[in-house]
Order: structure tokens, then C-alpha cells, then sequence
């Protein structure tokens, strides 16, 4: 009961609860997860284009056990909430309730699930969209929440429609409201103005999160946490930071050390600060200090 109580599901829900703004950079391995939370962050994103764009396999080809073992290595290597892109559910209601089971058992604290349709498409990333019908998708949603309240109920459901894309602002929010019957706990929508972005959170029956998708090529409008905060939003998903940074500066370093020979970037008291920290972040001074009592210890003692 104890590890119930502190568990990280059990802390999404209390933050949702206590309407605590959500704080959530995506992160692609579990180092990058433990940057996050030693930054400060409540909680952290394993997202479908994160994942997809560094095992090089896309998003919409990633099976349901690669994106929840992804995540659940994140998952297992902080102390703080992760929440996973589940995409369509893998599938119809069915399908879509052993993904909340299958996320639940992972440590995963939170899934968003969309109105896409299944097998998702790449073409998606071309800001197409393919939406089912709204009763297809409350079916979903329906499930879902049914799965979870039999399995644990502090699992939290964020409803994802993507129909601002196609169908327009009124038919998202007309899905935001149906999901909410059905018991969602936040929504998610892709409002394409800056005017559908405030009207967003009053005209929802769920508390929205933002996705921040910085690099988009469709003028989506981006603010920093503290505007959404004021608009109403229940918290933001930064989707694409980190995959930018990542191979902006790898691509940079690896340029710089193809065509001189060296890298500059970092000098070389730079270097061993940001090894040494990775290592403590890590955990190998803990290591290194039981190796120093056991193994360490008998060895020095035989020589």
C-alpha cells in the first residue's frame, strides 16, 4: 500500500487533482530523462516522434511494445511521472485496453490516445490527418477509461483529437466534450490560431495540454510555459526540444570532428565537467563505492 501511494501514477493524479500545471519536455532515452527531472520537472513525455526519430524507425511503424519499452526504461529510471504517446491505441477499443493494461504494468503513468485511424500513416508528419468517427473515437476513449479504472484507477487518460487539422476548431472541441462523457481526464487538441488557442481551454469540458511543436512547417503558434499557464492550460507537452537540440549539436560536433580533426565546441575543462556529471548522474559514484568495499577491497588485499 505504501509503494501505491507513492507511486508515479498515483503522483500524475494527485498533480492533475491539485490542478498543478504539467511540465513536460519529451525525452528520448533515460539519461535525457534524468537531465529532466534534475532540472525540475514534475514529469516527462515519451513521445511517438521522439521515439520513432531516434530508432530511426518512425513513428507511425513502432509497434506498441517498442514505444512502452521505451518508455518504460524512462519510466524506471526516474522518480517522477512519465507519460506516453499511445497513439491510436494499437487498435479498436479492445486493442486500446490492453495498451492502458500493458502501460500501466510498464510504470508508465499516463497515455494521451487520438482519433487517428490504425495503422497510423506516415503522411501524418505532413500535417495530414485521418480522423475515425466521433463515436469510434468516444468508443475508444470509453474503453480505455474502462481499463483503467479496473486496473488503476489514478492511470490518467488524456483524450488527443487531431481534427482542428481537417474537420476544424468546433469538431475538436465537439470530440473534447464527448470524451469527457465517457470519463477522459484531460484533452488534447492542436488549435491553429493564436484566437483558437486562448478560446481553447473555456470552450473544452476537459482541462487541455498544449503541445508545443517547435520546428513545425504549418505556423502552429508557440508560447512559452507561463502564457499557456495563464491562458488555462493544464500543462504543456514540449514534443520536439529535445530530438532538435540533440541532433543539432551532435550533428554540429561530428562535422567539426570529420572535417578538422578535433572539436572545438567544449573546451576541455568542459568536457570532464560534463562527463563527471553524467556520471554522478548516472548513479557510478554509488557504484564505484561499492565495488571500493567488495570486490575492490579483495583484490587490493590479494596484491
Amino acid at each position: 500500500m505504501h509503494a501505491k501511494k507513492n507511486s508515479p501514477i498515483t503522483r500524475l493524479r494527485r498533480l492533475v487533482a491539485k490542478r498543478n500545471f504539467l511540465e513536460l519536455p519529451a525525452v528520448f532515452d533515460p539519461l535525457a530523462a534524468k537531465i529532466a527531472q534534475a532540472a525540475g520537472f514534475n514529469c516527462v513525455y515519451s513521445g511517438g516522434f521522439v521515439t520513432g526519430a531516434h530508432s530511426t524507425i518512425s513513428e507511425p511503424l513502432l509497434t506498441m511494445n517498442e514505444q512502452i519499452g521505451y518508455a518504460s526504461a524512462i519510466a524506471a529510471t526516474v522518480d517522477i511521472p512519465v507519460v506516453m504517446d499511445a497513439g491510436a491505441g494499437w487498435g479498436d477499443p479492445l486493442h486500446t485496453m490492453r495498451t492502458v493494461r500493458e502501460c500501466i504494468r510498464a510504470g508508465v503513468a499516463g497515455v494521451h490516445i487520438e482519433d487517428q485511424l490504425f495503422p497510423k500513416r506516415a503522411h501524418y508528419h505532413t500535417y495530414v490527418a485521418h480522423n475515425i468517427p466521433l463515436k469510434e473515437f468516444s468508443d475508444k476513449i470509453e474503453y480505455a477509461c474502462r481499463a483503467r479504472d479496473e486496473t488503476d484507477p489514478d492511470f490518467v487518460i488524456i483524450a488527443r483529437s487531431d481534427a482542428c487539422r481537417e474537420q476544424g476548431y468546433a469538431e475538436a472541441i465537439k470530440r473534447m466534450n464527448a470524451a469527457a462523457k465517457v470519463g477522459a481526464d484531460l484533452g488534447l487538441i492542436f488549435p491553429r490560431t493564436p484566437r483558437e488557442t486562448e478560446r481553447a481551454p473555456r470552450d473544452s469540458a476537459l482541462r487541455l495540454v498544449y503541445v508545443q511543436s517547435r520546428g513545425n512547417r504549418d505556423g502552429r503558434p508557440l508560447y512559452s510555459l507561463q502564457e499557456l499557464k495563464a491562458m488555462g492550460y493544464a500543462g504543456c507537452i514540449d514534443a520536439i526540444l529535445s530530438t532538435c537540440v540533440h541532433y543539432h549539436y551532435i550533428e554540429q560536433a561530428f562535422r567539426e570532428l570529420k572535417r578538422t580533426g578535433n572539436y572545438t565546441g567544449l573546451s576541455e575543462a568542459q568536457c570532464v565537467e560534463a562527463r563527471h556529471a553524467a556520471e554522478k548522474l548516472i548513479g557510478l559514484e554509488d557504484y564505484y563505492a561499492i565495488e571500493r568495499a567488495t570486490v575492490e577491497k579483495k583484490s587490493r588485499r590479494r596484491t
